[in-house]
């Protein structure tokens, strides 16, 4: 290296240096070396890229949207809504002139005209009127959304709620406020003493009766409160909402869960009425949530390819637990997929607790749809690149071919599985005779590449 790099007239030093830049060049190598040797270790196909990699993901994140559930208030109140089931026969009675259901549109005279006709539809009816009034709290007379309600509201509705015991006559014959969860926490500060406390709400005094569960209340208005009055009808002048039950007859002969009726009206004539079934009005988020599965593996088939590709036979025939366990780990993918999909379209409709039911059903059902739909896509293509032996991420891809040849011989992708199972060859362009993805098992003669796995007899006999 001396003589090499002196040459006549320069200076002595600079053969030096170029010597010593050779000679610590060799740690620089040997550096260079180690690392290069590190990355030949073959890693295994069960810890890098695996089947249980894969399903830990899906549920650490089923497990993230269910507490981001849980923290979410109004995520947790639909979740827990889940345990109500409506009453069957029960109907909403409004005016047909009006499409928002959200409006109070009966008056309390036209229910008292109806009870007090013999009635072969209905034989039952509970009406309530939303009011503004203040109540005391703990932050003072705060005023609360409170419905004015017939005492039997809670009975045709089964909600399941404890009314406190009065305690003397005199309160007995008070009426009852029933507070809505949210009100007993935020207004209450969650105090367990106050059933039977009398409080006055409005131009009258009224007897705290219990609280009703999160969620359960799914009719129209966002309420704080519900005064349950024996004569709410005769006492009221305004308009409401009225829920009626069906006699078994009328609910025999039903033909829709919307219909519609004439009845007479207070002022002696007859005017058009539509009857809603409860229990369409108030669709539960695990319905929408299987309408918009439903809709997703529809449109499934039109967005992406369903085939997972072709798997020929190889001289070593796999073992039927191998071939189970493939199927049964695209299976376990789909499963875990499903509750994700509904937990985390629950968390975008209801974690604003501001947004309509509509607006909250909307978003569910476009989310719900959309995560349903990519994730079944990420289902199939994460199950095509894996090998079908070990269930190992398939790496390492090479081009193969030229895309001027084409027609005449494959080109496209190929991909090993680091394990030494075999090959998936993946066309660039699909033609007649190579349309979709093929693998190729390897035979034992390609275990000397693959000396650290240790995989490639596992799955034969």
């Amino acid at each position: 290296m001396r003589r090499v790099c002196t040459v006549q007239g320069a200076l002595p030093w600079k053969g030096e240096r170029e010597v010593a830049a050779f000679c610590l060049g060799a740690f620089q190598d040997a550096f260079f070396l180690r690392r290069e040797v590190g990355l030949k270790k073959v890693p295994l196909a069960t810890t890098k890229g695996s089947a249980a990699q894969c399903m830990f993901f899906l549920v650490t994140v089923m497990a993230m949207s269910y507490c981001i559930a849980l923290v979410c208030p109004g995520v947790r109140a639909e979740l827990q809504a889940l345990r109500y089931r409506v009453p069957h026969n029960l109907v909403m009675i409004q005016s047909a002139e009006y499409s928002r259901d959200s409006i109070p549109t009966i008056s309390a005279e036209q229910v008292r005209m109806w009870k007090g006709r013999r009635q072969q539809i209905f034989d039952g009816f509970a009406f309530y009127q939303i009011v503004q009034t203040p109540v005391p709290t703990l932050h003072g007379r705060t005023p609360l959304r409170i419905a004015r309600a017939s005492s039997n509201l809670f009975e045709l509705l089964a909600l399941p709620v404890q009314l406190a015991p009065s305690g003397d006559d005199a309160q007995s014959g008070m009426p009852r406020l029933i507070l809505s969860n949210a009100a007993w926490k935020k207004e209450f500060g969650e105090d367990p003493f106050v059933s039977g406390r009398v409080v006055q709400g409005g131009l009258c005094k009224a007897i705290v009766g219990g609280d009703t569960p999160a969620g359960y209340w799914r009719l129209p208005g966002t309420i704080d409160g519900w005064l349950l009055e024996p004569d709410v009808d005769t006492a009221s002048d305004g308009m409401g909402f009225v829920v009626a039950h069906l006699t078994p007859s009328a609910a025999q002969e039903r033909w829709s869960e919307r219909w519609r009726m004439s009845a007479p009206t207070p002022d002696g004539t007859r005017d058009d009425f539509l009857c809603v079934s409860l229990a369409e009005k108030t669709r539960e988020s695990y319905g929408i949530f299987l309408f918009a599965v439903i809709l997703a593996f529809l449109s499934l088939p039109a967005t992406t390819s369903l085939p997972l590709g072709e798997y020929r036979l190889s001289s070593r025939k796999l073992s039927w637990s191998t071939r189970l366990r493939r199927w049964t780990f695209l299976c376990g993918k789909v499963a875990l997929l499903l509750p994700i999909v509904y937990l985390v379209s629950l968390d975008a409709a209801y974690m604003r607790s501001s947004l309509g039911a509509l607006s909250s059903e909307y978003i569910q059902l476009v989310s719900a749809f959309s995560i349903c739909l990519f994730g079944l896509r990420w289902a199939l293509r994460d199950q095509r690149q894996r090998c079908p032996v070990c269930l190992g991420k398939l790496t390492h891809p090479a081009r193969v071919g030229q895309p001027s040849r084409n027609f005449l011989a494959w080109n496209g992708t190929e991909l090993i599985c680091i394990g030494g199972h075999g090959l998936l060859h993946v066309p660039e362009i699909p033609t007649s005779w190579f349309s979709t993805q093929r693998w190729m098992y390897l035979d034992p003669s390609w275990e000397i590449l693959f000396p650290d796995s240790g995989l490639v007899s596992t799955g034969y006999f």
